[in-house]
């Protein structure tokens, strides 16, 4: 029987962040250590406020315009914001590495094309014929890569197409859910050995009427005036305010950052993930037992905490009883609900969680001293709107 070798560490090397407060990492950093203000639009789609894409010349990391006409916009940002973590990482460009470079993705489905649904139901008022209809209407107002679009792993197909990254690829489906089986994923592959350098992340373009319809539906949506997402979860059920994010993280092994270079900003000391039934006290329990195999790594004392909250009900208000328990572990948790800044970015809001806490234990050495006061843990909390748990510990590097 051979021996187990130790898990490698993994570093968080690269951060791509795209939001409504601007387009690169450093504004995010700069925007949470100043609380430069919020950005919301809450007159284009009332009663639901949303938090619009900072504007942004797409051609900076898409240079190809046929590239971009192919893509719907949630897959743009994906691919732009792929394209910034990959730069800031020192891989861009670099044919070699593009090659061992790894993805893995969180998405959705393609986005409708709300005026051909527009024109289908117009004039399906004026005519019964709906079987005429469709070949009649259809095939004039689709367009041929409309399908195509539709899938998944497109992201992922447009991210290595437009960026040459040509190693493996894996994409994850089921909203949240998805990007935190993402994550772990990623992260036990470069652990175990199994991967050296991955490129993770995910995007929304929550400025979509099909998709502010459908989450809708479910009543999820936050109707009126902004409020944050901890005095949301208990009023009627709460809401979650969508915000167009996209987020992506380089990370890789020590040994392959060292080897090429490259500087962390932190490194990811674990990640975990649940799948509850969500009755009663569920989340609590889940994420309490999850924080538990995190605490031989957690000094007493104050720890800052990225909270995913979304806003809707049970999935915020018990993420509020968890961190009511962290004081009996001797943890002072200092939590920060970044969606009320980003907006709620589902499959891409816990790597922007990720990238955030990353940032506040900012080690690399180009960049401005790190504070001495600075945290040197930080805690990335994920419960999904409707279903599924996740933490992430990051630690300070050095």
């Amino acid at each position: 029987m051979t021996e187990a070798t130790a898990p490698r560490e993994v570093w968080i090397t690269g951060i791509g962040l795209i939001s409504s407060l601007g387009i690169d990492a450093e504004t995010h950093k700069t925007h949470f250590e100043t609380g430069t203000g919020r950005v919301l639009d809450e007159s284009r789609y009332a009663p639901y406020p949303v938090h619009p894409l900072a504007p942004l010349e797409w051609s900076k990391q898409i240079p190809k315009n046929s590239d971009q006409r192919q893509m719907e916009t949630w897959q743009r940002i994906g691919v732009y914001a792929a394209g910034l973590a990959l730069a800031d990482a020192g891989i861009a460009g670099n044919s070699e590495l593009l090659d061992r470079t790894n993805l893995v993705v969180a998405a959705g489905s393609g986005e409708r094309d709300t005026k051909v649904d527009c024109d289908v139901l117009e004039a399906i008022h004026s005519d019964d014929e709906t079987a005429l209809l469709a070949k009649s209407v259809l095939p004039s107002a689709l367009r041929p890569t409309l399908f195509l679009a539709q899938l998944s792993n497109m992201l992922a197909g447009n991210i290595s197409i437009v960026h040459h990254v040509t190693g493996s690829s894996r994409t994850f489906m089921g909203e949240e859910s998805g990007a935190f089986a993402a994550a772990e994923n990623a992260f036990r592959r470069i652990s175990s050995g199994q991967a050296d350098v991955i490129l993770i992340g995910g995007a929304l373009n929550a400025e979509r009427e099909d998709l502010l319809l459908g989450y809708e539906i479910g009543h999820n949506l936050w109707r009126g005036p902004f409020k944050p997402a901890q005095e949301r979860g208990g009023q009627d059920g709460g809401g979650f305010i969508p915000g167009s994010v996209g987020a992506f993280l380089t990370i890789e092994s020590r040994a392959h950052a060292e080897a090429r270079g490259a500087k962390a900003y932190a490194r990811i000391a674990d990640i975990r993930t649940d799948y509850t039934a969500r009755k009663q006290g569920d989340i609590a329990r889940s994420l309490t037992q999850l924080f538990e195999t995190f605490l031989p790594r957690i000094p007493a004392g104050r720890l800052p905490v990225w909270a995913g909250s979304s806003g809707v009900g049970p999935s915020t208000t018990e993420d509020l009883a968890f961190f009511d328990l962290l004081p009996a572990y001797d943890i002072a948790p200092d939590v920060r609900v970044y969606g009320d800044d980003l907006g709620y970015s589902v499959e891409a809001h816990f790597f922007a969680g990720l990238a955030l806490a990353a940032l506040t234990t900012d080690g690399r050495g180009e960049r401005k001293s790190r504070n001495p006061g600075a945290a040197r843990n930080a805690l990335v909390t994920g419960t999904g709107y409707w279903r599924g748990e996740a933490l992430a510990l990051i630690e300070a590097i050095g």
